[in-house]
């Protein structure tokens, strides 16, 4: 990518005309009048405009966006560890959850002959969501350690 090129004027990989980007939606009085200046060397300079692009987005839009997301708690960055950790707890949520609904399928076919008291059921079915709230706060807590700003 050369230096200096707006991500607007950046051709489609396809070579066909890119979609508009998209801009950061503007306050009731339509301006923004707080600026800053964020620095980056090439290589992050050439990531972010990379993710702007991929997003629709012009580079500051996309800054300014990714920053508001993450001081509003609507994204919580974590490390790739963290990310892959997260990741596995979302699987095993998920199976344990396939758990439950074989469980309930189980009880009503049991149920059908009567060789299963609703404490049994409600019982296993207890176990199941318990299993699934540890995991949820699991889950949690990795996203919401944040590797340590230096």
């Amino acid at each position: 990518m050369e230096r200096g090129l707006p991500v607007a004027e950046l051709p489609a990989a396809d070579g066909r005309r890119s979609a508009p980007l998209r801009r950061r939606e503007r306050g009731a009085d339509g301006r923004r009048v707080n600026r800053f200046l964020v620095s980056y060397n090439d290589t992050e300079l050439s990531i972010v405009r990379e993710a702007a692009a991929r997003d629709s987005q012009a580079l500051a839009a996309w800054v300014g966006n990714a920053a508001l997301d993450v001081a509003k708690e609507r994204v919580v960055p974590v490390s790739a560890d963290a990310r892959d950790v997260v990741a596995e707890f979302i699987k095993a949520r998920n199976h344990v959850s396939r758990v439950g609904n074989n469980v309930n399928q189980i009880a009503k076919a049991l149920n059908a002959d009567g060789t299963v008291t609703a404490a049994q059921l409600a019982a296993a079915l207890d176990a199941v969501h318990r299993a699934i709230q540890r995991m949820d706060e699991a889950t949690r807590q990795v996203m919401r350690e944040r590797r340590p700003r230096s």
